[in-house]
């Protein structure tokens, strides 16, 4: 999509740190952090969010979750615990509508959340 700032992350065309690229998955920092580690993990192809994805993503959540395994090990959340988030719609709190997974660690975090 044209005017997805996801899109355009992975595009290339808005900088961010960018902590993992292939051809199907990015993962970078927040640029408004709820958490002392605060990454987004996206698909690379438009997917608006998780109500949108069908059976034929089924492998690509998979490495999304994976790959969000790996990061979390790689940035030291793994041994104290972290937390993934995957908000869908407005009342979910989505704002950026391309689907995106949090991770959230370095503190402990409440429960509830919200």
């Amino acid at each position: 999509m044209q005017d997805c700032l996801f899109c355009k992350i992975v595009a290339g065309e808005i900088p961010s740190q960018k902590l993992f690229q292939d051809d199907d998955i990015t993962a970078f920092r927040d640029i408004n952090p709820a958490a002392p580690k605060h990454i987004l993990v996206i698909p690379n192809r438009h997917i608006a969010s998780i109500n949108e994805a069908s059976e034929q993503d089924q492998s690509l959540l998979g490495k999304l979750l994976l790959v969000a395994n790996q990061i979390a090990e790689q940035e030291g959340l793994a041994e104290e615990g972290f937390r993934y988030v995957i908000n869908t719609g407005s009342n979910g709190g989505q704002t950026v509508f391309h689907l995106h997974l949090h991770i959230l660690g370095g503190r402990q975090l409440g429960w509830p959340p919200g």
